[in-house]
């Protein structure tokens, strides 16, 4: 397919990152100060030249063959604020990145439109979410690691890596790692980590070399939708601990190629053998890392992408 170009918004930057690997040209909205989903090409990421950084009172007069929405406002504000009433008849996608709430089963996706295509980032969340009349599609992560970083487990410790974990609180784990922490070596890194003790942010960039010198990942999350940053632990070999709940067991083969289940005591076991058993967590890091690369390629990522492209606007 032809080269397009895509009006989207810094969400999620992480997700951009990957999601810019397809090649198309993502004019990316921006505002004085960069506010959260208005960061444009900002922040430490590898962005390409095909990254652009729009500010919002421009977008009205650009040329776009697509709208990809990845937030509720910018769905129901901003396109009736920021674009033209040609624009807003664009072929349009709307990402889904979490799990439904307030209800697991019983919430109705905001999005009601029979003419955009709903994407979920998950399985579980395309199961969870009642899509209503919104064509829906799943179009699991993809994850690049830099080329020669390898899984090294020198560091006798695990890895957490969540945003803002203090404030999400149980939903994410917070009591969960506070519990672990207090029994097995445990880091905590991310936006906000120092409300916790933790080692603070880690530029994306710097962070599979980061995660390859601890020995295992701690995933504490109740429910969520899977995260990135777990891919990219396995992406470079570190055996996953984690909640067997929400999309993680069909990621994880428990005492295969990492360790899940629903008792916290059995995960904080799990963590005390990888401490005294680096072979055996290289070993399961190794499985964990070839079932990523099967699963979350990049390439296959950017394969289902161009696809739905292609589906909403027959480009």
């Amino acid at each position: 397919m032809r080269t397009l170009d895509i009006l989207t918004w810094h969400t999620h930057g992480a997700y951009l990152y990957y999601l810019s690997q397809a090649p198309h040209r993502f004019h990316v909205m921006s505002r004085p100060g960069r506010p959260p989903g208005y960061g444009g090409r900002c922040g430490d990421m590898r962005w390409g030249d095909n990254v652009i950084d729009l500010p919002a009172e421009q977008a009205r007069r650009r040329r776009f063959d697509c709208v990809i929405y990845q937030d509720d406002p910018q769905y129901f504000r901003d396109q009736y604020e920021l674009l033209t009433a040609q624009q807003r008849l664009l072929p349009r996608i709307y990402v889904e990145h979490d799990t439904p709430r307030p209800h697991a089963t019983d919430t109705l996706h905001p999005v009601d439109d029979p003419g955009l295509l709903l994407v979920h980032v998950t399985p579980y969340n395309a199961l969870m979410w009642d899509s209503g009349r919104t064509p829906h599609t799943v179009i699991e992560h993809g994850v690049r690691v830099p080329a020669g970083i390898a899984y090294r487990g020198r560091r006798e410790r695990g890895l957490v890596v969540v945003n803002h974990l203090a404030r999400r609180g149980r939903r994410l784990g917070a009591d969960l790692y506070a519990a672990a922490r207090a029994r097995v070596p445990l880091d905590l890194i991310g936006m906000g980590s120092d409300e916790l003790d933790g080692l603070g942010e880690v530029a994306h960039g710097q962070l599979p070399d980061f995660m390859a010198d601890y020995r295992w990942f701690f995933h504490p999350a109740r429910y969520t939708s899977l995260g990135l940053a777990v891919i990219e632990a396995m992406m470079v070999g570190l055996p996953v601990v984690g909640l067997a709940t929400t999309e993680l067991p069909t990621v994880i083969e428990n005492g295969r190629s990492g360790f899940i289940d629903t008792r916290p005591e059995r995960l904080i076991d799990a963590m005390r053998t990888l401490l005294r058993e680096p072979g055996l967590a290289r070993e399961l890091g190794a499985r964990g890392r070839a079932a990523a690369l099967e699963r979350f390629h990049i390439d296959r990522f950017v394969a289902d992408w161009n696809r739905a492209l292609t589906r909403v606007t027959g480009l």
